[in-house]
């Protein structure tokens, strides 16, 4: 029973990507037809050209993985370093600190595309991918993130150890913070990743170059003003959701052996 419900719940959650993978082998005619068609088509490596020839796809793939490796790798280390101290550390305005950085959930993102972009522009990197960087160094959720699980998985009296032992704030952080936090992390990449690399909004108001774009960015160019080729949207769209699904069951694979190590630890 238990089983059947879980195949159920598979299959229901697999069937997206069945699908995009019908509509990028099939042509838009298909796609509208009625019944819609459910199988695939042979159309996908035409479609596939197609995207290859209007959008300079290879070109804005590399952009977004710069942007997404970039990304997470900072946002790993400043999120984390900051949960640990705002964990594990008691310093004057702390707690009104983290209250301010809590406060800012409730701020839309898009409230800040204007001032935002005033300061990408006085900084001169307005059309850079270091606007798209920098910004996103570092954000609230993945302190809160860090700082719950650290609370909870990072023992005092194993940082009061290695103060006897003469190590100082960073070495702590380093050798004996970081072990202990990579479940934490593993979430926090996959998760900074998807969002970096599916990000469409902030990275069309800042680069200006139609030329030198992000990936979702130069899908997006794929849509015409009044006829849209549906099938050849679709067959880009599935080819850019390749790394994110490598990623994912890399980032995935690593965070449940964690897991798993310090179940059998405990």
């Amino acid at each position: 029973m238990t089983y059947g419900a879980l195949t159920i719940g598979a299959l229901i959650l697999l069937f997206p990507y069945y699908w995009i993978v019908v509509m990028a082998s099939n042509t838009t005619a298909d796609i509208y037809a009625t019944p819609p068609r459910l199988t695939f088509g042979g159309h996908f490596f035409s479609n596939i050209s197609q995207v290859f020839a209007k959008i300079d796809f290879f070109g804005s793939l590399l952009n977004t993985l710069i942007v997404a490796v970039a990304v997470t790798v900072l946002v790993l280390f400043f999120d984390s370093l900051a949960a640990f101290t705002f964990a594990k550390y008691r310093f004057p305005g702390s707690s009104i600190l983290f209250g301010i950085l809590l406060a800012t959930f409730v701020v839309p993102a898009q409230l800040a595309s204007i001032p935002q972009f005033s300061i990408m522009a006085s900084f001169g990197w307005v059309g850079s991918l270091k606007a798209l960087i920098i910004p996103a160094a570092a954000n609230a959720f993945g302190i809160f993130w860090m700082r719950q699980y650290c609370q909870s998985a990072l023992p005092d009296e194993l940082l009061e150890a290695a103060r006897m032992d003469g190590a100082g704030f960073f070495r702590t952080y380093w050798t004996i913070a970081l072990p202990v936090l990579r479940p934490a992390l593993a979430f926090l990449g996959i998760f900074t990743f998807v969002n970096s690399w599916n990000d469409y909004l902030w990275p069309l108001v800042v680069l200006i170059d139609s030329n030198h774009v992000t990936l979702q960015v130069a899908l997006s160019q794929l849509n015409g003003l009044y006829v849209s080729d549906y099938s050849v949207v679709m067959a880009g769209t599935l080819v850019a959701i390749i790394p994110l699904i490598i990623v994912f069951l890399f980032g995935a694979r690593h965070f449940i052996k964690n897991i798993a190590a310090g179940a059998l630890k405990g």
